[in-house]
């Protein structure tokens, strides 16, 4: 109940964004109710049917990452002295937000089997003069134990990562708030610890890891791509040309490959800006890009990592001109608006980080047009080296595909 109490009286813009999150877990529960439509319509196909719901994967994980992006830029459930004070402390609040995520999530589910059931006309009528028929498997019954498992993977999953993300991190005592009580906190924690904004740290770690990820990932791009064209492959969802596992794999190392470099780049590229005696608004958008780079590298890497792979999709449906269907649409439309919409609640993050020191700034008298400068600064620096290495991913993805 507290939970709900607390998702009832967030502001109008909190509420957009689980509404975004519920449009996005519902968008993913259909996919995979459409998975499992073609499971029950082709029983003689299931290694296509196991490949489809691979490919869920992505829409998957990009919806997860959404939610949990959300859920730390929530500022009904931050860790403040006021709560401690009425028994709420990280871990406890932690609990709130994993069980809102969780619901959110829910209810987004709901909507999908909801729309899954009237698409296949077990609620009403068949729709559409019975289009979707084969595609859902209308003349089929519907295991009930497998629907509710392929929905409940994405509340499960959310909440999971959303308690992982903001598990309570140890810290200083601080006064009276150090001992441990029944507020539901370990001893030792700081309620503030998230005000604060991090010192200057130097790079962050990932950067060879992340390297030597990607590189193995286009090199099982470009194997499995060289290989399909002499034995066929495995047909994508939808007839969205021809691919294989391997391809899969390649383009899941090469975004995990780009998500842990990207904090690291995004740093480089703070140095970049204060090196060669730079000015004051040089220093101050430099610096701040290397206390951030945690925060916004890996969005940044994981959005690399989806335009590349859209290139290399579109050079393949240049190439051999295949039925894009529905549901290809449906999962790409998932994957690019959540990496996107993860992307731009980190921003939103940093900007709520550094709010006090954007107001400390200008009581000292630095003006306006200076910090929104240094914005702008700050996004050129980026632009400069996150475009030239998707365009390098990109075309390196799609040589074996014949770009």
């Amino acid at each position: 109940m507290l939970a709900l109490r607390l998702a009832r009286g967030a502001r109008p813009a909190v509420q957009l964004r689980r509404l975004l999150v519920a449009v996005a877990s519902g968008g993913t529960g259909f996919l995979l109710l459409c998975t499992l439509g073609y499971a029950l319509g082709h029983p003689q196909a299931p290694a296509n049917a196991l490949f489809r719901l691979l490919w869920c994967l992505a829409p998957l994980v990009a919806t997860v990452d959404f939610a949990v992006a959300v859920a730390r830029s929530d500022p009904g459930t931050r860790p403040r002295a006021s709560l401690f004070a009425v028994g709420l402390g990280p871990v406890r609040l932690m609990a709130l937000s994993a069980l809102s995520l969780a619901l959110t999530c829910a209810a987004g589910s709901v909507l999908a089997l909801l729309l899954f059931l009237q698409l296949r006309g077990n609620l009403t009528g068949l729709p559409f003069d019975g289009a979707a028929d084969v595609l859902l498997a209308a003349d089929r019954p519907l295991p009930a134990a497998a629907v509710l498992t392929l929905l409940a993977l994405v509340p499960l999953a959310a909440s999971v990562a959303g308690a992982l993300a903001l598990r309570p991190r140890p810290g200083p005592a601080r006064g009276r708030g150090g001992s441990s009580g029944d507020s539901g906190r370990g001893g030792g924690e700081d309620p503030d610890a998230e005000d604060r904004p991090p010192a200057p740290a130097s790079r962050p770690a990932g950067l060879t890891t992340g390297v030597a990820l990607l590189a193995a990932g286009l090199a099982v791009e470009a194997y499995a791509g060289g290989t399909d064209g002499r034995t066929g492959g495995t047909p994508l969802p939808n007839g969205l040309a021809h691919g294989s596992l391997g391809v899969l794999l390649g383009w899941g190392l090469t975004a995990l490959g780009l998500a842990l470099a990207g904090p690291a780049l995004t740093h480089l590229a703070g140095r970049l800006l204060q090196a060669a005696r730079p000015s004051a608004l040089r220093l101050l958008a430099g610096r701040i890009l290397q206390q951030e780079a945690r925060r916004l590298g890996r969005p940044l890497g994981v959005v690399c990592a989806v335009a590349s792979g859209g290139y290399a999709a579109a050079t393949l449906y240049a190439r051999e001109q295949p039925g894009t269907g529905p549901m290809s649409l449906l999962g790409a439309g998932l994957v690019a608006g959540c990496t996107l919409a993860t992307l731009l609640m980190a921003a939103v993050e940093v900007r709520r980080s550094r709010a006090d020191t954007t107001a400390a700034l200008l009581r000292l008298g630095a003006p306006a047009g200076l910090l929104r400068t240094a914005v702008a600064l700050r996004a050129a620096a980026l632009l400069a080296v996150f475009l030239p290495l998707t365009w390098g991913v990109s075309a390196l993805a799609a040589l074996p595909l014949g770009g």
